[in-house]
């Protein structure tokens, strides 16, 4: 049983990281100073401190969330025998709907995800080790059951996927999608995708 510490803590703690997604999204990273955020938050400044150590820390919290939805959304809304296909959209339409809850914040958490900054690339490797811990398994099992060609390492087959999903997340903040929602033009993305990374003789039934 969580002690009301605990709640008081977390609720601390989801106040701060409201506040950085709130400012970073509107005045930049750079810009936001810890003051900011701690004035914003309802907490004094070293509270902020006794919680995240550096901006990026909030940064990387952030990032840390995303992969905890993800992951429970995959665990949720599907089972490691459904089709790659399924498992596969569920996976990145979360990250999708994490990243796009804030457009202004999506877009700085975008930047700082495919751009990091040289002082902190161990830690974005970190953060993209695990995400690639969830995923290699489900690629895996597909070349197993021969939904994936089995001749392609599991970081290019990643890739593949990964790129749609980029480009999904582009033709979003571009107003590109049209009348289609974002999990029905990812369905249509990786439905391609598989297609053509899948062994002679096979085809995905959507």
């Amino acid at each position: 049983m969580v002690s009301l510490r605990e709640k008081k803590k977390r609720k601390t703690r989801e106040a701060i990281l409201n506040a950085a997604i709130e400012l970073f999204g509107k005045n930049g990273f750079e810009a936001t100073s810890i003051s900011q955020l701690a004035q914003k938050a309802g907490v004094g400044k070293g509270t902020v401190y006794s919680y995240f150590s550096t901006k990026q820390d909030i940064l990387n919290a952030f990032c840390e969330g995303e992969l905890e939805y993800v992951h429970e959304q995959l665990n949720t809304k599907t089972n490691p025998d459904a089709p790659v296909l399924e498992q596969l959209v569920t996976i990145f339409l979360a990250e999708f709907e994490y990243v796009t809850r804030t457009p202004e914040f999506g877009r700085l958490y975008m930047q700082e995800m495919l751009f990091p900054k040289k002082e902190m690339v161990l830690n974005h490797k970190e953060l993209e080790n695990k995400f690639l811990d969830m995923i290699f398994p489900i690629i895996s099992r597909a070349q197993q059951r021969g939904e994936l060609r089995a001749d392609m390492e599991l970081l290019h087959l990643c890739g593949h996927f990964f790129s749609l999903f980029i480009l999904l997340v582009h033709a979003w903040y571009s107003d590109l999608l049209g009348d289609q929602t974002a999990e029905e033009a990812l369905t249509t993305l990786f439905s391609n995708a598989l297609n053509g990374l899948q062994p002679p003789g096979t085809s995905i039934e959507r």
